[in-house]
């Protein structure tokens, strides 16, 4: 069985046992963390769900198991000949989860 899920403004298709990265979310390691904007089910009675938008009565529960800060990513900006320059550096903060089951 698979889900497409929407968090942190991007579609994820997950299975149970699979492990992803989405955009930072609220709670500690180890909690148990609920996604509810499922958008697809399909892969366990052979015809695919598909919601409109979302799949009525179906939620994606996974475990946190980490809070990290990606790569430095050196935003540069600059005009010649006019002596401006502007650097500027920024790290996205994600979270790692583990799915546990697909509740339908």
């Amino acid at each position: 069985m698979y889900a497409v899920v929407r968090t942190g403004g991007k579609q994820v298709r997950v299975r149970p046992g699979d492990a992803l990265r989405v955009e930072k979310l609220a709670g500690a390691v180890g909690e148990h963390v609920t996604l509810g904007d499922v958008l697809l089910v399909g892969g366990s009675e052979g015809a695919d769900r598909v919601g409109t938008p979302l799949v009525p009565g179906v939620r994606v529960v996974g475990t946190i198991m980490a809070h990290k800060r990606g790569p430095k990513i050196t935003i540069f900006k600059m005009k010649r000949r006019k002596g401006y320059r502007r650097k500027q550096g920024h790290r996205q903060e994600y979270t790692e989860i583990l799915i546990d089951r697909i509740e339908a």
